[in-house]
């Protein structure tokens, strides 16, 4: 009996997380509006019930690991970018740090999106049929495949205008360059991140967890070193072929060539299409935020003053990009760890005062504040004018998250040298030897 009331419920009255309201399925969920059978395959796994009752204590039970490892990747992707930046292509085509935090910021527009999307979706019961979830996820992955191609190029373009700006020169094999590692570099890691996005999603959702408190801080962890590593060997190869001339607009043209395939796995979700007709603007303008706190990157990243800035670039832009109001009291925790890692890996580089430390931490508490407040105001002004907050307001907090963070870290690093200068280093020790 009790079967077979629950199957006759309205989709309404079914008990959603607290991400969704009545009326607004058709907003928030990937999938839109639920059908009558849809209805009935979201009801024998009531996952929704078991979100609703959600505590802050559960939530940061499930999401303090992988903030922890978060963390760690973070760190580790601050080592390879202080590493990077010193190869032969990152010093002779400069734009290539510009193109850092946009790249990078393309997990936050790209992927996480799509883990938002893919959880509302497992939340709400619409991949628990084998069909139906072939047919979510893979128009997901063809919509992702086909932004991470024009925003790819629409990086490398806004990187050399701003690089153009500042330099008054124009290289076209620089260009050729640029462009290829852009969009090769966001095609592939859009690839293996989404695959990865797919993969916690349905492992949560088996498990009986929330995906939206797991996958966002592992896609942090490992989307940065994918992302940077990527973007490393991809251009350092077209480096090393720079005299052939037809090598990177071949590959430029063969990908860009894929769109129309995409766009046809994407058609067979009509929600999707709306997505890749309409969604554009959020990633782009996200994007061009990204670009700028890549160029505050360039600017400063080889100067003695800023020395160190590639390694905690990183973490104070995603980490706190990361954060929710709950676990707001691990901020300061967590990149009190997360400092002293980096300070034993690469010591000789971290500035050894201890206004550093409390600039750096304070820096940290107003980005996470800012970004916390902007999060509530936008998924409001979202919801109020009926669009679904995981497409709209995560890229652009992603791009926030990445202008602030540069300019903050700047910003510490620049008041620690003043301040140092002005004292003649009284009461500030040299930076500390540590391993190569």
């Amino acid at each position: 009996m009790d079967g077979t009331e629950t199957r006759q419920r309205r989709p309404e009255e079914l008990v959603l997380p607290h991400t969704l309201s009545p009326g607004r399925l058709s907003a928030a969920s990937e999938d839109g509006p639920l059908s009558e059978s849809e209805s009935q395959r979201a009801v024998p796994k009531p996952l929704g019930t078991e979100l609703s009752r959600e505590t802050a204590l559960s939530i940061g039970l499930q999401v303090v690991v992988p903030f922890m490892f978060a963390g760690l990747g973070l760190s580790g992707a601050g080592v390879l970018l202080n590493y990077f930046q010193h190869w032969p292509v990152f010093v002779e085509v400069k734009d290539l740090l510009t193109l850092v935090p946009p790249l990078v910021g393309l997990k936050g527009n790209l992927e996480m999106t799509l883990a938002s999307r893919l959880s509302t979706a497992a939340n709400t019961g619409q991949i628990d049929d084998p069909q139906e979830q072939h047919r979510v996820i893979s128009s997901n992955l063809a919509l992702i495949q086909v932004q991470a191609t024009v925003v790819g190029l629409l990086a490398a373009v806004a990187a050399l205008l701003l690089g153009a700006v500042s330099r008054e020169e124009l290289d076209v094999a620089k260009v050729q360059l640029l462009c290829a590692s852009s969009v090769i570099t966001a095609i592939l890691a859009a690839f293996a991140l989404g695959m990865l996005m797919v993969c916690i999603v349905i492992g949560t959702r088996k498990l009986g967890l929330n995906p939206d408190n797991i996958a966002t801080p592992i896609a942090a962890s490992l989307g940065d070193l994918t992302t940077l590593s990527l973007l490393a060997f991809v251009s350092s190869f077209f480096y090393k072929h720079k005299d052939n001339r037809y090598l990177t607009p071949l590959l430029c043209i063969g990908f860009m060539a894929l769109i129309p395939v995409w766009v046809l796995i994407a058609k067979q979700n009509p929600p999707i299409m709306k997505i890749l007709k309409f969604g554009w603007f959020p990633i782009i303008l996200a994007m061009v935020i990204s670009s700028f706190g890549g160029l505050i990157l360039n600017k400063t990243i080889s100067k003695q003053q800023y020395k160190g800035m590639a390694i905690f670039t990183p973490i104070i832009c995603e980490i706190n990009s990361i954060s929710a109001r709950v676990l707001l009291f691990l901020v300061v925790p967590g990149h009190l760890i997360f400092f002293y890692i980096i300070y034993l890996v690469e010591g000789r580089l971290v500035p050894d005062s201890k206004i550093f430390v409390v600039f750096y931490l304070l820096a940290s508490l107003i980005q996470v504040t800012i970004l916390l407040y902007l999060a509530e105001v936008m998924v409001r002004l979202t919801w109020h004018q009926a669009l679904d907050p995981d497409n709209h307001c995560i890229p652009y907090l992603t791009g926030l998250g990445d202008l602030l963070g540069t300019g903050l870290l700047t910003l510490c690093f620049l008041i620690t040298w003043l301040l140092r200068s002005d004292a003649g280093l009284d009461g500030f020790s040299e930076p500390s030897s540590g391993p190569p």
